[in-house]
């Protein structure tokens, strides 16, 4: 499932320094183009049989170097920071009042302008925040503890006050909504971090707490008062964290499927008034059907608010409260954030610039509304048609695929086949646009505003207990450089904001559209049926629609690619955690076999692609110096064959870089491998690469066939 909360990595902005390329940014009226398939980006020198994260991404980096506003720099991230910039430039106009404004514009320029107003968020200073900061220092027992919580919660935005509530798709019936109550309550990004004692650990979870003890102090504590206070919210997070599952737990879905009555919740929680809390949210308390996501953790939860006396709760509340909307107080709340979350837990050496948080927030909390604004004029009907054409060719290959699966019995492949014929293709933005109309926006109040949108987004989801489930719905706004599958709505979504040159290119030749932008449809589509999205029904269900024989034949399969990727090395000493990162990876490799066949299909008949006249004479790659094996052409372009184009657009859909720190922080929490190894890690698996670039036996990326993994 997908859940767009506030980040707590978002840091506020002051001002980037003079030195920082990003400094330079303005806003752009239009977007920057990028073929999508850059020679400038190769290594030729490079063999790409040994490495072809190398040959096609190994002078990207060096062109584009991490900006200091980053952790993590790559293709997806320029392009969404190409994105903001035109986005921002689109606000700046709408936050003009005296243009032609539509009251949705209106609302749009007015927030921005809001969070961009600094001198005024400097001089409120606390004085927004303190209301709720009262409320908190009012609560006289633990009985008023859940109407406080509730209203805490919506104004947070985020699972950080101890637990997320809010509603889901039903597990056993994916046509209805019913509330979920999940775990949460922590400030770092992973339990790990509170239960592990090795030394790095051991140092982050040290600057989490100083961090803490100087965010109670910004809150006016005394230095001793403000690292008892810390102290005790470590020690309750401790005790939350021991209690959660862990991620790897969190992907198989029959672990966090537990079904109770409003009497069953209740017993779960006996201090703790589960109606009185509901009540205060406005959704009805009494529901016949609650999916606890981790009984474990209510249980914990529990036990802790009992043993917990009023002034560590209330400590505990504003901590919670103070670091959710850090983002959106004065400077000094700011600059704490930025330096535990961005420099020293991902190694981000400067704050990024306050529009590039404006532009982030809005999109968060008003993204269809800024979405229409990016698809007026970015996205034309000749692009999405373009895009449903290349995905029905891709699921198209994988109903062949799927036809011709020896290990897979007759009965299995039938509801396979039915799965995938029920999937519903989303491509660039929703048919219904969402209705902003009751979020009120104030243009000199820019903590109200996000609470406002943090209020107004969680209703809006609280709304959908017991209805009926919106078909209709996007978990993405259109501008958003990314794509997903979802296992229960059982659909696949391309937002307008991943079509864009680079990543499609209109321009361009389809080998290395095919392998970019088909392998991207092919991961999405391949979803449906890894070892997580198997699980559930055509319908959306959790329901094993497998035979015994069939389910153990594809865990024997799966286990080749996760036996490969446990051996990689993301950064020291640290292995890829492949039990977390096992859809991604499936994913990968299922989706280019996809793009690969669906591009050969679409070629059949098809004047030869990638022929350019000019390229008479210039040489192949070092290892492509005869004709691919089995290659239907030597015809040249860039000195590439189509054959090789399609890998090389596919390597550079991830030519990616990261600082050291950010890279143990998502082996930790990221179910997706790094950049190299999922370029190399893919096409190890593919004879197709192996003829492509006439790869000889011993090569890094040959494998022998019996060693090769695949599952579709």
């Amino acid at each position: 499932m997908k859940r767009l909360l506030l980040p707590a990595l978002l840091a506020a902005a002051l001002h980037a320094h003079a030195a920082d390329p990003a400094a330079a940014e303005g806003p752009l009226d239009a977007l920057p183009y990028t073929p999508s398939l850059d020679v400038t980006a190769m290594d030729r020198s490079a063999d790409p049989c040994e490495d072809l994260y190398r040959y096609a991404c190994g002078a990207w980096s060096r062109h584009n170097p991490i900006p200091a506003d980053q952790s993590r720099w790559s293709v997806y991230a320029k392009m969404a920071n190409e994105n903001q910039r035109y986005l921002w430039g689109v606000l700046n106009k709408l936050g003009d009042p005296a243009t032609g404004r539509s009251p949705t514009q209106a609302k749009l320029g007015d927030y921005f302008a809001a969070c961009m107003d600094e001198g005024a968020v400097q001089a409120a200073g606390l004085r927004p925040l303190q209301p709720t900061l009262d409320r908190i220092a009012a609560l006289q027992d633990k009985q008023a503890l859940p109407a406080l919580l509730a209203g805490l919660q919506l104004a947070a935005g985020n699972d950080r006050l101890f637990f997320g509530f809010s509603a889901g798709q039903d597990f056993a019936d994916a046509t209805r909504q019913i509330a979920f109550a999940s775990a949460g309550g922590l400030g770092l990004p992973d339990r790990d971090y509170y239960l592990k004692r090795d030394d790095k650990t051991l140092k982050i979870r040290s600057a989490y707490e100083a961090h803490m003890a100087r965010t109670f102090e910004l809150l006016g504590d005394a230095p001793a008062a403000a690292k008892a206070a810390a102290r005790s919210v470590l020690a309750t997070e401790t005790v939350l964290a021991r209690a959660s599952l862990s991620k790897v737990d969190k992907r198989d879905p029959y672990k966090t499927f537990h079904v109770v009555d409003a009497r069953g919740l209740q017993a779960l929680t006996p201090g703790f008034d589960w109606a009185a809390f509901q009540a205060a949210l406005g959704t009805p308390a009494g529901q016949v059907r609650y999916n606890v996501t981790e009984p474990a953790f209510f249980k914990a939860f529990a036990a802790r608010l009992k043993g917990m006396g009023l002034a560590d709760l209330k400590t505990y509340l504003r901590w919670q409260l103070a670091s959710s909307l850090s983002n959106a107080l004065d400077s000094g709340f700011v600059q704490a954030n930025f330096d535990f979350y961005g420099h020293t837990l991902t190694g981000q050496p400067q704050i990024k610039p306050r529009w590039k948080r404006c532009v982030q927030l809005v999109d968060l909390q008003m993204g269809e509304a800024l979405g229409q604004e990016f698809v007026a004029r970015n996205f034309t009907p000749e692009l999405k048609a373009a895009t449903v054409q290349m995905t029905d060719e891709i699921e198209a290959a994988m109903s062949r695929s799927i036809a011709s699966l020896a290990w897979m019995s007759v009965e299995t492949q039938a509801r396979a086949q039915q799965k995938l014929k029920a999937i519903v293709n989303k491509v660039g933005y929703p048919e219904r646009w969402r209705d902003y109309s009751a979020l009120a926006v104030q243009r000199g109040d820019f903590l109200g505003n996000v609470v406002a949108g943090n209020a107004f987004e969680a209703r809006r989801r609280l709304a959908k207990i017991g209805q009926p489930v919106d078909r209709g719905e996007w978990g993405m706004t259109p501008q958003t450089v990314n794509a997903y599958y979802d296992a229960q709505m059982n659909d696949i979504n391309f937002p307008a904001g991943v079509l864009q040159a680079p990543l499609y290119d209109a321009r361009l030749d389809e080998a290395p559209n095919y392998g970019n932008t088909g392998g991207t449809i092919g991961h999405e589509l391949t979803h449906g049926f890894d070892d997580e999205g198997r699980q559930f029904d055509a319908q959306g269900n959790l329901k094993n629609w497998w035979t015994p024989k069939d389910g153990k034949e594809f865990e024997r399969r799966a286990a080749c690619v996760a036996d490969q990727y446990a051996g990689y090395t993301v950064v020291d000493d640290i292995r890829i955690n492949s039990r977390l990162t096992l859809g991604e990876d499936l994913a990968d490799l299922g989706g280019l076999i996809l793009a690969w066949e669906a591009w050969k299909m679409h070629m059949t008949g098809k004047t030869l692609e990638g022929s350019d006249p000019h390229a008479a004479g210039t040489p192949l790659p070092p290892t492509g110096a005869e004709p691919a094996r089995g290659g239907p052409s030597t015809a040249l372009r860039d000195g590439m064959t189509p054959e090789q184009r399609f890998f090389v657009g596919f390597a550079q859909w991830d030519c990616a870089d990261a600082r050291p720190e950010a890279l143990r922080v998502h082996a930790r929490i990221d179910p997706h491998s790094p950049a190299r190894w999922r370029i190399n890690g893919v096409v190890v698996n593919m004879p197709e690469f192996e003829k492509a670039f006439a790869c000889k036996p011993g090569a890094k990326l040959v494998k022998p066939a019996a060693e090769r993994c695949k599952v579709w």
